[in-house]
């Protein structure tokens, strides 16, 4: 689930409370047109922030949360996603705007998407890479 606290898709800085649970999958992605920074935030809970390079390896874990850091800053063209730990996790997003659908993200190709039969064996896949077994 997703609140934005900016008026429209066309304001120039969005902000929004993502509410995700454990089980979701968020298909890797940099945004590139325009490039753009995001930075994340926990607010509640815990998750897994991770950083590939251009052919879906590996190059960095993060976890946020708990007694640990509670952000990160994502430079713009960043390959990432994240996975939450605990139930009702609560990330505060921040990215320039505006949104538009078809360029907001530019999705991997090496990574299934959303909603797919192959996504629940990915987001398995990628915890067990990342040690976090889930």
């Amino acid at each position: 689930m997703i609140a934005p606290f900016h008026k429209s898709d066309h304001d120039a800085l969005h902000r929004m409370l993502n509410v995700v649970q454990p089980g979701s999958y968020i298909r890797p992605h940099r945004h590139l047109a325009p490039p753009k920074a995001e930075s994340l935030v926990v607010l509640q809970g815990k998750l897994v922030v991770v950083i590939f390079d251009v052919d879906g390896n590996i190059i960095g874990v993060h976890g946020l949360g708990g007694d640990g850091a509670v952000g990160i800053d994502l430079e713009p063209g960043v390959i990432h996603t994240f996975f939450v730990e605990e139930p009702d996790t609560v990330v505060f997003e921040v990215k320039p705007g505006p949104y538009l659908p078809a360029t907001d993200k530019d999705f991997m190709p090496w990574a299934p998407e959303e909603g797919s039969e192959e996504a629940p064996a990915y987001l398995d896949g990628l915890r067990q890479r990342t040690g976090d077994p889930g």
